[in-house]
C-alpha cells in the first residue's frame, strides 16, 4: 500500500486559487481576512484532509505550545486528578498537554524524559516514580533552562521548582485522629521509603505517638508499593495474631478499602473493633460501606499551581528564575465513619 500524501496549504491555495499566504492566515484566524475566506479555506482544509505540521511551526518561532506531564500511573486518583486539572488550564494559555506514565519504572521515566526532550515541549511537568533517587536525566531541561516542575513526588536535593503535600502533617493528622478516638495501638501501612511522601507520613506517624506517649513498634509499620494485592498480605499478617491492633493509618485509600474488604471476612467489626484511615480522599471512599475517613490533597489547587507556576517560569527571563523553589500544598483530613466513636479492645481473635 503506497504511502498517503499529507496535503498542505499550497493544495488549497490551489484548489481556491488563492496565495499561499492567504490561506495560511486564513487558517490563522488573522483578522485582516474576512470571514467568508477563512470559512472557504477551512472547509477546503478539511475536505483535503489537511492537518496543520505543528512541529515545523515550532521549529520556526521555537515554541511547540506543548507541555509534557510524566506520572507514575493515570489509573491513581490523585495523579488522574491532576491531569484532567493541568490538562484544562493549561488549555486555557493555549498550550497542549502530552500526558505519559512511568507505570513507577526509572528506566521508563528516563526513556519518557528524553522523548519528550526530543519532541521540544516547552515545559516538563513530573511526578517520579518511587524508586527515584538519581534525578541526573532531567539535567537535559535544567541545562537547557526548560521550566521544570516536580510535583507530589519530588526530589529532596535537586535545585528545581517543587509543589508538593504537607504530608508530614498528614501523617501526623492521621495518626492523631486515631488516637483521639481512643486508638492506642496503630499500624501503618507506608509505601518504600525511597519516596518523599512516605518518609514525610512515616515521621508524621512516628511524632504523633511520641507526642501522645505511645510506643513505636517497628512490628508495627509495614513498607510496600500501595496495592490491594500488597495490602491484602499485609492485612493477613496483622491478623495473624493477636492482639489486634485498634487503628490502621494507611498510605493511600486503595489499601484502606483493601483492610475493610479483609475484616469484613474475618468478622472483624469497622469502626467498632478497629478503625481506619486512608490518604488522598479518592472518590471510593465515601461510597465503601462504611465510609472511609481519609486525608484530602487538595488535588484542584496543588493542578492550578502547577500550572500558575509553570506560565510563571515560561514568561520569565531564565537569569530570573530561582533555581530552587518550594510550594506546600494543605492537607484536611475528611473524618468519616470508618473511624467514628470510641476504640474498644480487639484483643481477642474473631
Amino acid at each position: 500500500m503506497s504511502k498517503r500524501t499529507e496535503k498542505t496549504i499550497v493544495d488549497i491555495a490551489e484548489e481556491l486559487k488563492l496565495s499561499v499566504s492567504t490561506v495560511s492566515r486564513a487558517l490563522n484566524d488573522n483578522p485582516n481576512i474576512s470571514a467568508r475566506t477563512k470559512d472557504k479555506v477551512k472547509k477546503m482544509a478539511r475536505k483535503l484532509g489537511y492537518r496543520p505540521n505543528a512541529l515545523a511551526a515550532g521549529l520556526r518561532n521555537n515554541k511547540s505550545k506543548t507541555i509534557g506531564l510524566i506520572v507514575p500511573r493515570i489509573s491513581m486518583f490523585f495523579p488522574a486528578a491532576i491531569s484532567t486539572i493541568v490538562q484544562n488550564k493549561l488549555q486555557e494559555h493555549g498550550y497542549n498537554l502530552i500526558i505519559c506514565q512511568s507505570n513507577d519504572s526509572y528506566e521508563q521515566e528516563i526513556t519518557l524524559v528524553n522523548t519528550l526532550y526530543s519532541a521540544r515541549v516547552d515545559g516538563l511537568v513530573v511526578s517520579t516514580t518511587l524508586y527515584t533517587t538519581d534525578f541526573s536525566h532531567f539535567d537535559v531541561f535544567k541545562d537547557n533552562n526548560i521550566p521544570l516542575i516536580f510535583f507530589d513526588r519530588v526530589p529532596k536535593d535537586y535545585n528545581v521548582k517543587v509543589i508538593k503535600g504537607d504530608d508530614y502533617v498528614g501523617g501526623y493528622t492521621a495518626t492523631t485522629h486515631l488516637i483521639e478516638k481512643g486508638c492506642k495501638d496503630i499500624v501503618h501501612i507506608s509505601g518504600p521509603l525511597s519516596c518523599n511522601l512516605y518518609v514525610e507520613r512515616v515521621s508524621g506517624y512516628k511524632n504523633a505517638l511520641q507526642e501522645f506517649k505511645l510506643p513505636f513498634k517497628k512490628s508495627r509499620v509495614f513498607y510496600h508499593e500501595l496495592t490491594r494485592d500488597n495490602a491484602w498480605q499485609t492485612c493477613e499478617k496483622i491478623f495473624a495474631q493477636t492482639p489486634y491492633p485498634d487503628g490502621i493509618f494507611a498510605s493511600n485509600d486503595t489499601t484502606a478499602i483493601t483492610i475493610m474488604e479483609y475484616c469484613r471476612k474475618i468478622n472483624v467489626r469497622v469502626p467498632e473493633d478497629l478503625k481506619i484511615v486512608g490518604y488522598s480522599n479518592d472518590p471510593r471512599t465515601e461510597i465503601v460501606t462504611p465510609p472511609v475517613t481519609s486525608v484530602d490533597q487538595y488535588p484542584v489547587m496543588m493542578g492550578e499551581r502547577i500550572v500558575a507556576a509553570l506560565m510563571e517560569l515560561i514568561h520569565t527571563a531564565p537569569s530570573n528564575v530561582p533555581r530552587y523553589s518550594q510550594e506546600i500544598i494543605p492537607i484536611q483530613l475528611i473524618a468519616r465513619e470508618s473511624s467514628a466513636g470510641t476504640a474498644k479492645s480487639s484483643g481477642k481473635k474473631k
